[in-house]
């Protein structure tokens, strides 16, 4: 595979992985992987990896930013109990991942996402404002830990960066509204918490190289802020459809590889 193939394969990927991660509000691990394996050919564990290595730039300041013109906000606590768990749970999902086969880490890929479709379907049948979170101050720091330590462990183990984990959490679990939640999520894809998760699979050679790299980062930049604008633009319920399907579509993919 030449270097221009990989570079431009590489920026294709962060396009795309970059607008379905301003969209969704989530770190763009997941279209990462998927197409990591598509494009570019790689292995589940050099996908995951590359996935890894590839989020730990800021490349998600500008969907941040479009966010948080639109009035959206992150209270600093949600940030340093998540960002606490999600430390904690990276660096053991790396070092599990690191022990199991293909076959295992792409099951379980799709239980993972099988079960966040099934939290949003819930949280959609709900009506829309019915339990939402009061007073950011009065959120407790457990669950929100939880939340991150989840998080991480499924950034270290399946190398999708943890983003859906925190917006399901946040939005189906404590009831945050969903602009603000996707907020908070895509506040992990500019502080680089997923370092412990990245360093394992980089000290084990599990990633592509660095043209294709390069070529993510560059995508990722541009995809974020495209997908943030957009997200700002629709509603909270067209965000949860929009979510679901494109979860669905990720976890019918990885059922294939699994079974092929």
């Amino acid at each position: 595979m030449s270097w221009i193939y990989e570079l431009l394969a590489g920026i294709g990927l962060g396009l795309v992985g970059g607008a379905t991660s301003g969209f969704m509000g989530t770190s763009p691990g997941g279209g990462l992987v998927i197409f990591s394996v598509l494009l570019l050919g790689a292995e589940q564990h050099v996908a995951q990896g590359t996935s890894l290595i590839t989020q730990v730039p800021p490349t998600g300041f500008a969907g941040v930013r479009r966010y948080w013109q639109s009035g959206n906000r992150s209270p600093l606590q949600w940030i340093v109990w998540i960002g606490i768990g999600f430390l904690v749970g990276g660096a053991g999902g790396g070092y599990a991942a690191a022990g199991v086969s293909d076959a295992v880490l792409q099951w379980t890929y799709v239980v993972y996402l099988a079960l966040l479709i099934a939290a949003l379907l819930l949280r959609r049948d709900r009506k829309d404002g019915a339990g939402e979170a009061g007073d950011p101050a009065e959120l407790p720091w457990l669950p929100l830990f939880l939340i991150g330590a989840l998080a991480g462990f499924s950034s270290g183990f399946m190398g999708i960066g943890g983003g859906l984990a925190i917006t399901v959490g946040l939005a189906a679990g404590l009831r945050v509204p969903q602009h603000q939640a996707q907020l908070v999520s895509l506040v992990f894809s500019v502080i680089p918490t997923n370092i412990p998760a990245a360093w394992i699979y980089w000290s084990k050679g599990l990633m592509v190289g660095w043209p294709a790299i390069i070529g993510i980062v560059a995508g990722l930049w541009v995809g974020t802020d495209l997908g943030a604008r957009m997200a700002n633009g629709v509603s909270k319920s067209v965000l949860r459809r929009v979510m679901i399907a494109l979860v669905s579509l990720m976890a019918l993919y990885m059922t294939y590889k699994a079974l092929s």
